[in-house]
């Protein structure tokens, strides 16, 4: 039967995030799996948080994508560790490759490690890769009915950053509309407009990263 099989494989993964999780909490390393669909602004997000947090935490990041080192280019740019892990056709990660990943960082006084999971708004939400926090991006250049349409990702995430509000003035997108959604599927949802082009809105989101970290200690 198929479905045992997908099971096991759910329960190798978790077994394996367990072990990370572990890890994390004797380290102390406070850990955020990014989530969105491809163009949420996954890695711009990274490369504004990264510059200008960089004074106040010690931070690394694991990029999954299917192909290229691009986005781990670019937040390496900033200063902050990058280990780049290319799926070749995967449509999310895992967190046998996350703790594979683990090799190329130092963790020694690390405080917040990213992981920019693989763009796609079903899979990375089904498996764990040993987080503390699932972090969800939804763009305003995607459709406002994007909750509704993939629930799980919106379900189990804790903040929901809606990103680009800076294009809102020529985009078909109800900001409120998409905030009922989200919340119908997790009453706790934090929703926080931001936009990581201009740096509006980011400053909730910096003060909820201090928050996260401060009770990981």
């Amino acid at each position: 039967m198929e479905i045992p099989v997908v099971r096991n494989v759910l329960e190798a993964n978790d077994r394996v995030a367990d072990e990370l999780k572990a890890l994390f909490a004797e380290k102390k390393i406070l850990v955020l799996n990014l989530m969105s669909s491809p163009g949420a602004g996954k890695t711009s997000l990274l490369e504004r948080t990264l510059t200008d947090l960089k004074g106040e935490f010690k931070m690394a990041v694991i990029e999954g994508d299917l192909q290229t080192v691009n986005d781990a280019r670019r937040v390496a740019a900033t200063g902050a560790q990058a280990v780049q892990v290319n799926t070749e056709g995967g449509c999310h990660l895992d967190s046998a490759q996350v703790k594979e990943s683990l090799k190329s960082l130092d963790l020694k006084d690390l405080d917040i490690l990213f992981v920019e999971n693989v763009g796609n708004l079903v899979c990375p939400a089904e498996f764990e890769v040993g987080e503390d926090y699932k972090i969800t991006l939804l763009s305003v250049t995607e459709g406002d009915d994007k909750p509704e349409k993939y629930p799980l990702m919106f379900h189990i995430s804790t903040v929901m950053l809606l990103n680009k509000v800076d294009l809102l003035p020529y985009v078909d997108f109800d900001m409120e509309v998409a905030k009922k959604h989200a919340s119908a599927l997790n009453k706790d949802l934090i929703v926080l407009p931001v936009s990581c082009r201009t740096g509006e809105g980011l400053e909730p989101w910096y003060d909820w990263l201090r928050k996260a970290r401060a009770a990981k200690k």
